[in-house]
C-alpha cells in the first residue's frame, strides 16, 4: 500500500522572524535614551535583545516610533516566568499565527495584543 498525498494540502507554516534588526546604539537613538538605559531595559525585561553575529540586536517590530510596544514588558515577564530564555521568547513571538496578525510580535502592535497576552499567560499553566 502506498501513501497518498492530498492535492492542495497546505504545508505546515514555516517559522518567521523579525523583518529587520536594530543594534543597541540605534535603539537608544530611536527611543531618545542613553545606551546605558537600553542595557537597563534589557536587564529589567522591558526589551528583548539577542545576539546575531556577535552583536546584540533588537527586532525592529518591538520598537514602535519612539517607544517599546506597550505590552512587550508584560509578555516578556510571562514568557520568562514560563521558563523561556530570550531565544525561546523570540521564537514564540515570531511563531506563525494568522489569528494574531501573522505572529505574536505583530499582534502586539495592533488590535490583537490582548489575545497575545492571554496566550502567553496560558503558557504558565
Amino acid at each position: 500500500m502506498t501513501d497518498s498525498v492530498t492535492v492542495g494540502e497546505a504545508a505546515a507554516p514555516q517559522p518567521t522572524g523579525p523583518t529587520e534588526w536594530i543594534n543597541l546604539p540605534d535603539v537608544a537613538d530611536k527611543l531618545g535614551v542613553s545606551i546605558s538605559k537600553v542595557h537597563q531595559m534589557i536587564r529589567d525585561g522591558a526589551l528583548l535583545a539577542v545576539r546575531r553575529d556577535g552583536v546584540r540586536v533588537v527586532p525592529a517590530e518591538l520598537v514602535a516610533n519612539s517607544t517599546v510596544l506597550k505590552h512587550l514588558p508584560g509578555i516578556l515577564t510571562l514568557l520568562r516566568d514560563a521558563g523561556y530564555n530570550d531565544e525561546e521568547a523570540l521564537r514564540w513571538l515570531y511563531e506563525p499565527d494568522a489569528t494574531v496578525d501573522g505572529c505574536g510580535a505583530k499582534g502586539l502592535g495592533g488590535d490583537r495584543a490582548r489575545e497575545v497576552k492571554r496566550r502567553a499567560q496560558a503558557l504558565g499553566f
